[in-house]
């Protein structure tokens, strides 16, 4: 079995082949030939969580399954932990062989990436920017790597909760040869950038005020009932201007940013649904995760693991 820390894990996962491995992945799905059932969330302790995760390809498709067991400690911040911690299994489905254990966190945080990366290819009137990102954690820097390497932005604004975060992150992304700088002025951020990514802990509003009609805004942190990035009259302004697109049907039962707007989930596309881009009018896709991606990750480091003989 293949062992992967942090960084091997992000090495397996370059953003082009797990782009690829998401885009057939959604296939085989739709020609039925992917199990992913609903995620368990188990309550450990006040304010951890652990969630088990599992998907597989069933024949012809592929002979592989996954399963994420990862707990998610809202309080661990101020223990210098990270929120999230854990492991991607990826098995043989045939025999139950392990094939190799993957960081969790890492592949949360680059599927995530790579399917806002995905939606924003089909999705997003102006794709190469300027991009305005919301929080200053893993999922932010995984994004803005996204984003630049695979469609080409090349200006990056940053709002963290203070104005200290949003320094830090702006000038660790400098020192990595990205042009950024911090936002003073959301409003302004705003009419300046098309694509807009919301990744934060959820635990307010972080967005508010009116997008571009070419925006495309990829909202990520709120992945739960209970929690919400967007403002709902936001949100509402978004369904009443333009369309709203989800990460999957799961997400029906998850987006806090939905249920709290009053928003109808009932009939909104998924990304497997291949939405056709409308003309005119913003886009709002609302990604809560999926066991689905975590498979589709496992996908594309089994590719390069060596076949049994």
């Amino acid at each position: 079995m293949k062992v992967c820390d942090a960084d091997a894990t992000a090495r397996a996962l370059p953003w082009r082949a797990l782009l690829e491995a998401i885009e057939q992945t959604l296939l085989d799905q739709q020609a039925g030939h992917v199990e992913s059932p609903d995620r368990w969330v188990l309550p450990l302790a006040p304010g951890t969580s652990w969630f088990l995760m599992p998907a597989w390809l069933k024949p012809p498709a592929a002979d592989l399954a996954a399963i994420k067991l990862i707990t998610y400690a809202t309080q661990n911040a101020m223990q210098g932990l990270p929120a999230i911690l854990g492991d991607v299994i990826v098995l043989r489905a045939s025999t139950g062989e392990r094939l190799a254990l993957l960081d969790g966190p890492t592949v949360t945080a680059r599927r995530t990436a790579a399917v806002s990366l995905l939606a924003a290819r089909r999705l997003a009137p102006l794709p190469t920017g300027p991009l305005l990102v919301l929080g200053t954690g893993v999922q932010a820097m995984s994004h803005v790597q996204a984003f630049t390497e695979a469609l080409g932005v090349d200006e990056i604004w940053v709002r963290g909760w203070t104005p200290a975060s949003s320094q830090s992150f702006a000038q660790s992304l400098h020192q990595q040869g990205l042009y950024a700088e911090p936002v003073t002025d959301l409003d302004t951020a705003l009419a300046r950038c098309p694509l807009v990514i919301t990744a934060t802990s959820a635990q307010s509003v972080c967005l508010a005020g009116r997008v571009r009609d070419d925006a495309f805004v990829a909202a990520i942190g709120a992945f739960t009932p209970q929690m919400i990035e967007l403002d709902p009259e936001l949100t509402r302004d978004i369904a009443l201007r333009g369309q709203i697109v989800l990460d999957s049907a799961a997400a029906r039962r998850e987006a806090g940013d939905m249920i709290a707007a009053g928003i109808d989930l009932a009939d909104l596309p998924t990304l497997g649904d291949q939405p056709a881009r409308r003309d005119g009018g913003p886009v709002l896709f609302k990604s809560c995760g999926a066991a689905l991606w975590d498979l589709a990750a496992a996908r594309c480091v089994a590719d390069g693991l060596p076949t049994r003989r």
